[in-house]
């Protein structure tokens, strides 16, 4: 059975965030490790639309999430969480925020993509000059670095194509340098424009 087919089945038809009945379409929960109906939401194109583009969020359709949020459908759960974040600051979500419960599996899949934090919580990665980082960044080095265990000195104006950030260290950075994968700390290093 496809995809599409098991959630129409599981939802009856019906958009699983606002019941709407038109334009249905599968949406990938993220962080989606394997594509399936459990890790699936049916959603209208409405919903998938303010979804996928905060920019067009309509405040008042996501009323909806006083009836989504008790689904026992933790892909719907977690997509019914994430928009009450996302819309928290209107004053009315965070009542229903409150009385949701989300089993502790299913809170660490909803904060996976860091729609709950605010952005102070945030792990942010800045160069020497306080700019944000992002994976895929090129960076220079701003003075000679020795790597240990490589045996050689990065020199300093050396320039380290497609970075990955390391995601439980704001202070980390990794980069080949010389054909190496190296560790760099952020603070030897500026964003290359």
């Amino acid at each position: 059975m496809s995809i599409e087919k098991a959630l129409q089945q599981r939802s009856q038809g019906v958009c699983e965030l606002c019941a709407a009945t038109r334009d249905l379409g599968v949406f990938l929960v993220p962080p989606v490790e394997q594509e399936g109906a459990d890790t699936s939401v049916l959603l209208c194109a409405t919903c998938m639309e303010q979804v996928e583009d905060p920019s067009l969020m309509d405040v008042h359709h996501w009323r909806c999430l006083n009836d989504s949020m008790w689904s026992s459908v933790p892909a719907v759960q977690v997509m019914a969480w994430r928009m009450l974040m996302r819309l928290r600051g209107e004053g009315w979500p965070q009542g229903l925020l409150d009385m949701m419960y989300l089993d502790p599996e299913t809170l660490i899949w909803a904060k996976a993509t860091g729609e709950g934090e605010a952005e102070s919580e945030q792990i942010r990665h800045v160069d020497s000059n306080g700019i944000t980082l992002e994976n895929g960044d090129t960076v220079t080095l701003i003075k000679d670095l020795n790597v240990k265990g490589g045996g050689f000195t990065a020199k300093r104006g050396t320039a380290v194509r497609g970075i990955s950030l390391v995601p439980d260290n704001p202070e980390h950075i990794e980069g080949k340098v010389n054909g190496q994968q190296i560790v760099l700390i952020t603070k030897f290093v500026k964003k290359s424009s």
